[in-house]
């Protein structure tokens, strides 16, 4: 089956309204936004299904969260076989849980492999549904020539990913806070810590590492813990997937999950670490909240080399004080609270699909589709095999579409 090697360009033309602006007008079949691994997986599976599209990318290159905003040690937290992409495996010699490097050369030969060509530095300023033409119009900005591009779609795939943005909370006095305070999306390693009091907020996956990575390097580490959370090996989430792949009841492998961490960890609570009472696996289903898969923290946390404190209740100078009276000192600290979908900030018409905070109205697995030819891939919270099957699913309803409506 033959395979696009391009974005179409059959129906694209261009002129020059002025001599100072730009514009230029494409119809496209299917518009992609974001190239990150959803955008990618949606442009393959349209691939293999002979289908013509165009992918556009805000940032200067595709899967720009990896290459960019992750700090050096990272390493997938699910075994490889639940983070391939569609239709390309990994690597026979690839590691069971892989480096972030290796994962972006993954990347780079999946873009390869299947042809993919993005618009980088396209940055979609507006896009709302025309009902009397019955296509979306999006309105995109080229940064690099200044061009404003008008796109015309019948179908449009909203790809940009759940984690399009930091989050940083509102804390009185944290903008008068004298030292460097950060999103983790902005850290990179220990090296440009050392010799100071660091405070990491959050304890989420990235939060637990980033405490550990500062810890062992010998930097004077604290940590806010907020909410209960389940604390996992990478070998007991494996094991889960293993026996939910046997059909077992999700309560039943949850229960058998929380035994064995209790029996691998002890009890935590004691150093501010409490379970939720929902189970890990239901637990994430649910709310889209992983588990955290220990890669040393909690026995620091045990010695005492890292110290954790509960929520923060204000920031005075280069003092935090915390909810239960503590106060202390810190040179920087390290937000690592998460991100935002920002889809709703250019995404007009929309509301059959994302909710007011750019996250699917319809739970797992019937959240890929709205109405008009509208779909999203990667917004579900289910990580790298959530998107594959996101893709595949959004690319067999387009094709089901196209070939009963014929040429668009």
């Amino acid at each position: 089956m033959s395979k696009p090697t391009s974005p179409p360009e059959e129906h694209c033309f261009s002129f020059t309204s002025s001599p100072v602006q730009k514009f230029s007008m494409e119809k496209v079949l299917v518009l992609i936004v974001g190239a990150g691994p959803s955008g990618l997986a949606v442009a393959a599976c349209l691939s293999e299904l002979s289908i013509p599209y165009c992918i556009i990318e805000r940032e200067d290159c595709s899967a720009s969260l990896w290459r960019k905003r992750t700090y050096d040690r990272l390493k997938l937290h699910l075994a490889k076989e639940f983070c391939e992409l569609p239709h390309m495996s990994y690597p026979s010699d690839t590691p069971t849980y892989i480096p972030k490097e290796q994962f972006v050369r993954y990347v780079d030969a999946y873009i390869d492999h299947f042809n993919i060509f993005p618009k980088y530095s396209t940055s979609v300023e507006s896009c709302k549904y025309d009902e009397v033409n019955n296509c979306w119009d999006i309105m995109a900005h080229d940064k690099v020539t200044g061009i404003v591009i008008e796109y015309t779609a019948r179908f449009l795939v909203v790809a940009t990913g759940e984690n399009s943005e930091g989050i940083i909370p509102e804390i009185p006095g944290l903008h008068d806070f004298p030292g460097e305070f950060i999103h983790s999306s902005s850290y990179k390693s220990w090296n440009n810590y050392v010799g100071k009091r660091v405070l990491v907020v959050g304890c989420g996956n990235s939060g637990m590492e980033i405490a550990y990575d500062l810890a062992s390097h010998g930097v004077e580490t604290s940590m806010v813990i907020r909410s209960p959370m389940h604390v996992m090996t990478k070998g007991l989430i494996k094991f889960g997937m293993k026996l939910l792949s046997w059909r077992l009841p999700m309560k039943f492998v949850d229960f058998i999950l929380v035994t064995f961490a209790n029996i691998q960890f002890g009890d935590v609570s004691k150093y501010g670490i409490v379970r939720p009472n929902m189970g890990p696996l239901l637990l994430k289903a649910k709310t889209g909240r992983s588990a955290v898969i220990d890669v040393g923290t909690v026995e620091l946390i045990k010695k005492g080399v890292i110290s954790v404190f509960g929520p923060i209740s204000f920031i005075r100078g280069d003092y935090v004080a915390f909810d239960d009276g503590k106060r202390c000192y810190f040179d920087s600290i390290v937000f690592a609270t998460g991100y935002k979908s920002t889809a709703n900030r250019w995404l007009k018409n929309g509301e059959s699909m994302l909710n007011d905070k750019g996250i699917p109205k319809r739970e797992f697995p019937n959240h890929w589709k709205g109405e008009n030819g509208l779909y999203c891939v990667g917004l579900a919270m289910k990580g790298l095999a959530g998107i594959s099957r996101d893709a595949k699913s959004v690319a067999a309803d387009i094709k089901s579409v196209v070939d009963a409506m014929g040429p668009f």
